[in-house]
């Protein structure tokens, strides 16, 4: 195929000019972007794999995924399509070498060198993992080193496309896949940001020692020890490795991913810290060579003249190695401030801290089917394969339950108001359909929790400062405020409101409310003077209650009529006595009778009795000094204090 294509224009805009390397799912050329005068690396998929309608549709999917991802440790997706049957990716040129060429060449590395290159990857995981993507396939195949130092993380985004091959040409991608799988992929297909600082320790190990963590002979084989074995310390393989490092790497390979890093980011903290706290000496103390493990040499060139260090010979440095030792050697200690972890997907953790680990039942099954010839089925069909999250946005809940579970999914559901669809219908699903997850993993299901409505509560006697305390927590809001006098509800308390306790209302509806200013005062009318019936009615109007009081004699008043109120002015409340006294008019007595007798005796009878006398003389004068006349005929009677006339003759 290499020869075939060299040479050949793709899209009408790539020409390829040489062949670069070949992998499980694509080759990859040096090629010439016409458009804008620059080489790039095109990766173009296998023949098979691109007639291959839903890998394709997958390939394209991630692609997109992964271009949107920038950050200078990455490598860069510029374009991506397919041309008369070839689909291709046009990434970044990147000129070095794979972080597997620079473990078997020049493993073990220094401390120092060691955390410089891991430090860049990290980088790339986190912004990545702030980007909500998981790489999933952390690999030395997929980091680069150039000459200068600066590393580079290929392959964003492509691992899940990768494991949609069920073809047995795939085995060794495969297997070198597996070697970094943390304990949670090989058992559930699940993966979140803690699974790319497993495989981000792995290679942490593997620079230190020169060797892969976990092998074995078979893919089944490296699944089973990356769950029921242990990740070595690296100084068990190499002794001049620091304590620090194997920490380090400890707490990135732990099984559980509770116990691990939480993130890229909290695991480049942790590095710089072991960094900043080794002495020199420690950081650039270069442990003796190991013989190189045969699962990362099959098929390389022979090692080049040696040189003698403890007894086991190790290739000869080139100008080039020197020059990428000095560049790593020479990288600054970084001090930006990381990132906060942000999770890439919902991830179900359904063991217990401290739980005995227990192998699935399915694994079992597919030792059986190993053993029949069928070594790819675990990553492909079984269990630790790969599926693609249904559309069922708009179905109800149970029927997207179903969907999912055809799917090798789990749902995680979240409920949320919705004004436009009824109760129990999906609204959203995360990630979203047409994604591709590892089986068994947790979908994120957005059910319709139906109309956001709240029923305004019972405010009627609420005091006025708490009325936000009441509407907050029910999401409402305190309307027009108006005031009115009320003789039941105290002065600040809510008098009534609108609308009505108990009625449905939106989000954010406003509740107008009346406060009472308390009893309304009540003037005090004016009655003295007027008929008590008059009176009462005028004190009655005002509301006010009449109390009549015992009834008094008055020189002054007349008899019916107000001769005093209580109380007189001021202001009352309603439903308050007013008392009326009202006249009898004045004392009535008797007038005795006095014609006849001398008017000095008949003047002082009247006087003793309280009446007023007037003398008038007769016609002849008063010749006798006898009464002939009284004004009011005896044993009638008059008001005390009365004048009475007697006529004297």
């Amino acid at each position: 195929m290499a020869d075939a294509l060299v040479g050949r224009v793709i899209d009408g805009r790539y020409r390829i000019l040489s062949h670069l390397a070949d992998g499980g799912m694509a080759s990859v050329y040096v090629a010439l972007d016409g458009r804008l005068d620059r080489e790039v690396a095109l990766k173009i998929m296998r023949p098979g794999l691109a007639a291959d309608e839903v890998f394709v549709n997958r390939f394209r999917a991630e692609a997109r995924s992964a271009a949107r991802l920038s950050h200078p440790n990455v490598v860069a997706v510029f374009d991506q399509g397919e041309d008369a049957g070839e689909v291709f990716l046009a990434m970044e040129l990147v000129e070095g070498k794979t972080l597997r060429e620079v473990i078997h060449e020049e493993a073990p590395l220094t401390a120092r060198e060691a955390l410089a290159v891991l430090e860049p990857i990290l980088l790339a995981l986190r912004a990545a993992h702030v980007a909500g993507m998981i790489h999933r396939d952390v690999k030395p195949e997929n980091v680069i080193v150039r000459g200068d130092g600066e590393v580079k993380v290929a392959d964003f985004g492509l691992a899940r496309a990768i494991t949609n091959q069920t073809t047995t040409s795939q085995t060794g991608v495969l297997l070198g896949t597996v070697s970094y799988l943390s304990p949670e992929q090989v058992e559930r297909g699940v993966a979140d940001p803690r699974s790319d600082v497993y495989a981000a320790g792995l290679l942490l190990f593997e620079m230190l020692t020169g060797r892969k963590a976990v092998t074995g002979e078979t893919p089944i084989q490296i699944a089973y020890n990356h769950v029921h074995g242990s990740i070595p310390a690296p100084s068990s393989v190499v002794p001049t490795v620091p304590d620090a490092l194997d920490e380090l790497v400890a707490r990135a390979t732990a099984p559980r991913p509770d116990d691990r890093f939480e993130s890229a980011a909290e695991f480049v903290t942790a590095l710089r810290g072991v960094r900043r706290g080794l002495s020199g000496a420690e950081l650039d103390r270069r442990g003796p060579a190991v013989v190189p493990d045969p699962a990362t040499t099959s098929g390389r060139r022979p090692l080049e003249p040696t040189q003698q260090h403890s007894g086991v010979s190790r290739p000869s440095p080139d100008r080039a190695t020197e020059a990428r030792r000095a560049a790593l050697a020479g990288l600054p200690v970084h001090d930006e401030p990381v990132l906060e972890h942000t999770a890439a997907m919902p991830v179900a953790h359904d063991r217990r801290r401290g739980a005995p680990r227990r192998w699935p039942l399915w694994l079992a099954a597919t030792l059986l089917v190993l053993s029949g010839g069928a070594g790819g089925w675990w990553f492909t069909a079984g269990p630790g394969g790969s599926t693609t999250v249904p559309g069922v946005v708009g179905q109800p809940l149970a029927q997207a339950r179903a969907a999912l579970t055809r799917a090798s999914l789990e749902a995680q559901e979240t409920e949320q108001f919705s004004e436009t669809k009824a109760k129990g219908v999906v609204l959203a699903v995360d990630p979203g359909a047409g994604t591709e997850l590892g089986k068994q993993s947790t979908v994120r299901l957005v059910v319709s929790k139906g109309k956001e409505r709240y029923a305004v509560p019972q405010l009627v006697g609420t005091k006025e400062g708490d009325l936000g305390a009441a509407l907050s927590p029910l999401t409402l809001r305190l309307g027009e405020t108006s005031r009115a006098w009320s003789e039941t509800v105290p002065a600040g308390a809510v008098v009534s409101q609108d609308p009505a306790p108990g009625t449905s209302v939106k989000r954010g509806s406003s509740v107008a409310v009346v406060v009472s200013k308390g009893r309304q005062p009540i003037e005090v009318p004016t009655v003295t003077g007027t008929s008590f019936d008059a009176a009462s009615a005028a004190v009655t109007k005002a509301g006010l209650v009449v109390r009549r009081g015992a009834d008094v004699n008055s020189d002054t008043v007349p008899a019916g009529q107000v001769v005093s109120q209580s109380p007189d002015k001021g202001t009352l409340y309603r439903g308050d006595a007013v008392t009326l006294v009202v006249s009898k008019g004045p004392v009535m007595v008797q007038v005795p009778n006095v014609v006849g007798r001398a008017s000095g005796n008949a003047e002082k009878a009247l006087t003793d009795l309280g009446f007023a006398v007037k003398k008038e003389a007769g016609l002849f004068g008063p010749v006798f000094d006898l009464v002939q006349h009284q004004s009011v005929k005896g044993g009638d009677s008059a008001p005390k204090g009365s004048t009475i006339v007697l006529t004297v003759v």
